[in-house]
């Protein structure tokens, strides 16, 4: 008994080893594609999207080898632990995926988004969605092909949100979004009538180099381990990394100091999310982040419960002043209103208030899966998006480059991603009710600048798990209850009703 414990210790031991192999060379792809947004030569893709394909090609055979396959199968006979039994059921669930699909496609698939990335900067600088259009079709329809290798029986685009949101499904999605279109639409309506004027203290030019000292500002109040991390500049915001190596990457606007400040914070959320995982289980799933979900539930904590709340900018606007002095007669509260102003023509998903965001998301939704679906001609786009915001948002982008080509996601062959981000707002307000409900009153931390409880709450009952739980089970583990919609919708209401005075 005690040769075959120590024998099945040992195949674990060369599973993992197998397993962090893997994880190594998928970090690698991602310091590729920072470089690739950050600091790359134009002229680098060629090189780059072969040097990404091989890496693809590689992760993807050692993945669904002959030596995987035989270590899942033997360590499922095992008697593991709770923490190997997660293990275990994450690398099955990538394997069974990764199995089904040729190898080629997979590198297929890297090189064309290697490829279309460029194409989508220079579209979207000439405003022309011809320029991208043609490589889209070819990565909507090799997307379609990887969903159907994977299960040809089943809607594809369920097949590739489980890419991002493994447990959740997609009827939670939709649920979800339907519930927030049919609850924010009326109460936007309401803010738009509402008689109230929210304050506007931004005006005039903001020097771009002095709101990156700025940026680095906010990062350092926040409490962002420069030992691991770095903040650059990027045409599409992001972070990337692992708990020891989390970059952010926002983007600046002289008209606009508080979208790059939301930014920030907002990548910010992410890396103190990655930061927090256990650094003894780096390269395995219990080192790695949940999914998309609980990822941007950290990003839209940090950027919206804090970054946006009043408390926050009785700390942080004196910084600001000292950098910016023309703001020198704003309050807090003019800041604070600024910062949620729900504006009646903003075409922007990054810019966008609390509130429409979410109707950003379902019109990118909605796109995304009559595309894969084959319902929608790529070369249909730009019309089909801009009717859509027309429909849900009032407004009509006049450009491509603010309409259809404002994202990078779909550069990326990123289809399913967009749900993430309204389920992860959802979720935010959720933990954030939850940590206020263990800790007592957050508004007063954020005021004195003490966030270290908090990081520590949200490492405690998130960040520490890395893929030991299944989503549900880690959002019942961190709040007692199962997800919901239900705190978000009670926080918009309270907060905007308050604003516009609709209570």
């Amino acid at each position: 008994m005690a040769t075959e414990a120590a024998q099945h210790s040992d195949t674990y031991e060369e599973f993992i080893t197998l397993v962090q192999r893997i994880s190594n060379v998928g970090g690698a792809q991602s310091v590729l594609n920072w470089d690739q947004e950050v600091m790359m030569p134009e002229e680098g893709t060629p090189a780059r999207s072969k040097q990404l394909s091989a890496l693809s090609a590689v992760s993807h055979e050692l993945l669904t080898g002959e030596e995987m396959s035989g270590y899942l199968d033997e360590l499922e006979e095992s008697d593991l632990d709770a923490e190997q039994e997660a293990v275990v059921r994450e690398v099955r669930r990538k394997y069974e995926r990764a199995a089904r699909v040729p190898t080629d496609l997979v590198e297929t698939i890297s090189q064309t988004a290697a490829e279309a990335h460029p194409l989508w900067k220079e579209a979207k600088a000439e405003d022309d969605f011809s320029i991208f259009a043609p490589k889209l079709e070819e990565l909507v329809e090799l997307k379609r092909e990887y969903a159907e290798h994977i299960d040809p029986d089943r809607d594809p685009y369920a097949v590739l949100f489980e890419d991002y949101e493994p447990y959740l499904g997609l009827d939670t999605a939709e649920e979800t979004l339907t519930e927030l279109r049919d609850e924010l639409v009326p109460l936007v309506d309401a803010v738009r009538e509402s008689d109230v004027d929210l304050a506007t203290p931004f005006e005039g030019e903001f020097d771009a180099d002095t709101q990156e000292e700025l940026a680095r500002d906010v990062l350092d109040t926040l409490g962002y381990d420069w030992d691991r991390g770095r903040l650059d500049v990027a045409p599409h915001p992001f972070s990337t990394g692992n708990q020891f190596d989390a970059r952010v990457t926002t983007r600046f606007d002289e008209a606009d100091p508080l979208g790059a400040l939301t930014s920030t914070i907002h990548e910010f959320g992410h890396a103190t999310y990655t930061l927090g995982l256990p650094d003894e289980h780096y390269g395995t799933p219990l080192g790695e982040s949940r999914d998309l979900t609980v990822h941007e539930s950290q990003s839209r904590l940090w950027e919206n419960h804090v970054g946006r709340s009043e408390p926050f900018w009785e700390r942080f606007l004196p910084a600001m002043q000292e950098r910016f002095p023309q703001v020198d007669d704003a309050t807090a509260r003019d800041v604070y209103e600024a910062a949620n102003t729900v504006k009646e023509d903003n075409l922007i998903r990054v810019e966008a208030d609390e509130l429409t965001y979410h109707m950003h998301i379902v019109v990118r939704f909605e796109i995304e899966r009559e595309l894969i679906s084959g319902e929608l001609d790529v070369e249909d786009v730009p019309e089909v998006w801009n009717d859509k915001y027309e429909q849900y948002l009032g407004i009509r982008p006049d450009t491509d480059a603010e309409g259809c080509l404002q994202d990078i996601h779909w550069s990326h062959g990123s289809f399913g991603y967009f749900p993430t981000y309204s389920l992860g707002s959802v979720l935010a307000a959720q933990l954030y009710e939850a940590a206020e409900d263990d800790l007592g009153n957050l508004d007063e931390r954020t005021r004195d600048g003490e966030f270290d409880d908090l990081h520590a709450w949200l490492t405690e009952h998130v960040h520490q798990h890395g893929c030991r739980y299944t989503t549900d089970d880690l959002v019942r583990e961190a709040t007692g209850e199962g997800f919901t919609a239900d705190y978000f919708l009670d926080y918009v209401t309270e907060k905007y009703g308050a604003l516009y005075d609709l209570n």
